[in-house]
């Protein structure tokens, strides 16, 4: 988990594009082009290339009042006109129109035409450094983006604004190491050991044809064919099957199947009414009665293979049975290890919270929410889901089922960073290089490549943050006692 921080915001108005925590937004350089190329897109004097929608009408979160302070900042009249002064200026030199040589158009034009963005310019000129500093000393680091309540910009009048922002206040985790839970052995025990082999086992077991005249008893498989009508719906469509197999006294069979097939011999025809059962997984057949007719056309018999060197030689690259059941050892323990860790370590954060209870920022909530709703999007697209099908959901109610979840994880996130500030905990260079080497290998790029396209999207950034939270998660966990 991480704590998810983005470019601070002003009634839509970037405060900086290379940060990503307004606490560290940079000084803007006056001498810099306020916009290289106000040609391209400003036509009506607002800029919505590339986007669907208005950000000056976007409301983020009802924000969480323990976590919440207010800015206020009131702007000379003479400093505001210097800004657009610098700003009209740099619009005039580059701006290309129509009628006009390059540089001499009047400023009349120039501000009639691109009043909103000289505007934008003129606020992300004078308010990121000053914002900064306001906030600054308040002695709090901001998350996500502020919300603007008040917000005056003409060019011959002071610039005032009042913003709200979100913070992470700070709290006591004393005694931290104390917090305890049981920490299960990590040891594959006999049993879970033969359960697997017979997973491995039944993986490899075929369906053969009885060849002698006999009854079908529990545990065959019969080869039927099936045609029922579903009670009182005369019109419906008749639910039929070819050459289906159907296990004989097998968990997922139907009772009544099973009871019509026990005994019955290849070439007997039966019939069988079934009553399904309210909650039955299949819609259509839920809560209804069916009457079936059935033929039977062959017997089969389900043959799981002995376990045997050439069973072993048969599943991959194994020199005998032994040397199967190593490898299968190795890769159970390796599993079971990771699966109680990371069980061990949610409980262990689930008693963490409840000790230490403390106000999150709803930013991080719903930033966390949406991160979870992405997931689960992706997850959905590769079982298969259409774009269709996924406008459908109730993305509401998606929401609402994803923010205990969320918000346990913000809060997890936020007590790694606590403890690991305590336990001094940092991300080496060489852990760092690690992990990349990792990554590029999965992605297949080089990894200077893979590099610089993190670094210029925040991405180095919040690896190195994962990694301490890893870091820090693993050293109590080995903390534990056994």
């Amino acid at each position: 988990m991480r704590l998810i921080r983005r470019t601070a915001r002003l009634e839509g108005k970037t405060l900086s594009s290379s940060t990503d925590t307004i606490e560290n937004l940079p000084q803007p350089d006056p001498a810099a082009p306020a916009n290289e190329s106000p040609e391209h897109n400003h036509e009506d004097g607002h800029s919505h290339e590339g986007h669907d929608h208005d950000h000056s009408h976007q409301h983020g979160p009802v924000f969480n009042p323990e976590c919440t302070r207010e800015v206020v900042l009131d702007i000379p009249a003479d400093e505001v006109a210097k800004a657009y002064a610098r700003v009209v200026g740099n619009f005039r030199k580059y701006a290309k129109i129509p009628g006009f040589r390059n540089g001499k158009v009047p400023e009349s034009v120039i501000k009639r035409r691109f009043a909103a963005d000289i505007k934008k310019e003129v606020i992300d000129t004078l308010l990121p450094v000053r914002f900064n500093k306001a906030v600054a000393e308040l002695g709090v680091k901001p998350v996500g983006q502020p919300q603007v309540t008040e917000l005056t910009v003409e060019e011959d009048a002071p610039l005032h604004v009042k913003a709200a922002f979100e913070f992470i206040p700070e709290f006591s985790i004393d005694g931290y190491q104390g917090v305890t839970v049981e920490k299960p052995s990590v040891e594959v025990t006999e049993e879970e050991f033969q359960a697997e082999l017979e997973q491995l086992r039944d993986s490899r077991a075929t369906i053969e044809p009885v060849e002698e005249d006999r009854p079908l008893v529990d545990g065959d498989w019969a080869q039927i064919t099936y045609k029922g009508l579903i009670a009182d719906e005369g019109d419906a469509p008749p639910v039929a099957g070819e050459d289906t197999l159907v296990e004989v006294g097998g968990k997922d069979t139907v009772e009544a199947f099973t009871n019509i097939l026990r005994g019955a011999k290849v070439g007997q025809e039966l019939k069988a009414e079934v009553i399904y059962p309210a909650d039955y997984a299949e819609p259509k057949l839920a809560g209804k009665t069916v009457a079936y007719d059935v033929e039977v056309k062959a017997i089969k018999k389900r043959i799981v293979p002995e376990l045997s060197d050439d069973f072993a030689k048969e599943l991959g690259a194994y020199e005998s049975l032994l040397d199967l059941e190593n490898r299968v050892r190795t890769h159970m323990g390796n599993r079971k290890r990771r699966s109680v860790e990371g069980e061990t370590k949610d409980r262990l954060f689930a008693a963490m919270i409840e000790r230490y209870p403390f106000p999150v920022p709803e930013t991080l909530v719903q930033e966390q929410i949406e991160t979870r709703l992405e997931r689960g999007l992706r997850a959905l697209a590769a079982q298969g889901m259409d774009t269709e099908q996924m406008r459908k959901l109730d993305f509401g109610r998606l929401r609402v089922a994803q923010r205990d979840g969320a918000l346990a994880e913000v809060k997890t996130s936020i007590l790694l960073d606590r403890i690991a500030r305590e336990e001094n905990i940092e991300v080496s260079d060489e852990d760092l290089d690690r992990e990349l080497q990792l990554a590029a290998l999965q992605s297949r790029e080089p990894m200077e490549v893979l590099r610089s396209r993190l670094t210029e999207d925040g991405g180095l950034a919040r690896i190195r943050e994962q990694l301490r939270h890893e870091k820090t998660a693993s050293l109590l966990y080995e903390r534990l006692p056994a």
